[in-house]
């Protein structure tokens, strides 16, 4: 499932999203709502997680222009607030659970699966498929032409980010807040990991999928054109 996740707290923020990745979950972590709006006008996600108070807005005003633009994306609220009141106001203008700072992370978890499924989004036999690659996302594995192919846990995770990014041309910032999270690494574990996927996928098939843009980053799609390197 492919989530999108506003929350301005830089401790809290990078530690759900880590969470919901160790759930097999995609996320997009950004901290305000202006940032939030670029990403939500790519159409990408199955739920949206808002925290309440923003820098520049604040998550309630975001669910009522979201649900003016006829965008009903489940949303879950993330509050301290625990009034009977403001539930109530977040839940009239557009929310569609909430939970109350602190919470458990198995909660927040199971919560935000909930609304995937509410959505009709089966997250847990999804797939995703380019061209002849299909991911399975529930049994965490890659078939080409019915052959499955073995892949490591971040190979796994980097691959499904370029496929649910597919056409898109992926910096390897993005690639390593995508998929790493906040552990420390460097652009060379993208290309190194990157090499590792195509090696596989040359083993079985010889069309190439996984692009390069120098000085840039990676794409996926399917069909070849010349600006692999």
């Amino acid at each position: 499932m492919n989530i999108l996740l506003v929350e301005d707290d830089e401790t809290l923020g990078p530690l759900i999203q880590y969470k919901l990745k160790k759930a097999f979950h995609e996320v997009d972590w950004v901290t305000n709502v202006d940032e939030a709006n670029s990403y939500i006008a790519l159409g990408n996600h199955d739920v949206y997680v808002f925290d309440w108070m923003l820098p520049d807005g604040t998550g309630i005003e975001l669910c009522q222009l979201l649900r003016k633009q006829h965008d009903y994306t489940p949303i879950l609220m993330l509050t301290a607030r625990d009034a009977v009141s403001d539930r109530v106001a977040g839940l009239k203008y557009g929310a569609d659970d909430y939970v109350i700072k602190p919470f458990s992370f198995e909660e927040l978890i199971a919560r935000i699966e909930a609304l995937g499924r509410r959505k009709g989004t089966s997250w847990s036999n999804d797939s995703l498929k380019v061209g002849e690659l299909i991911l399975n996302m529930s049994a965490h594995t890659l078939s080409i032409r019915g052959e499955e192919i073995y892949l490591r846990r971040r190979e796994f995770q980097l691959l499904a980010y370029l496929m649910r990014h597919a056409g898109q041309i992926l910096t390897r910032e993005q690639i390593i807040s995508g998929v790493w999270g906040t552990a420390e690494v460097t652009p060379n574990t993208v290309d190194a990991t990157i090499k590792l996927i195509r090696k596989k996928l040359d083993e079985v098939i010889s069309e190439k999928y996984i692009h390069s843009y120098r000085g840039i980053g990676y794409s996926i799609r399917a069909k070849e054109n010349e600006h692999r390197v």
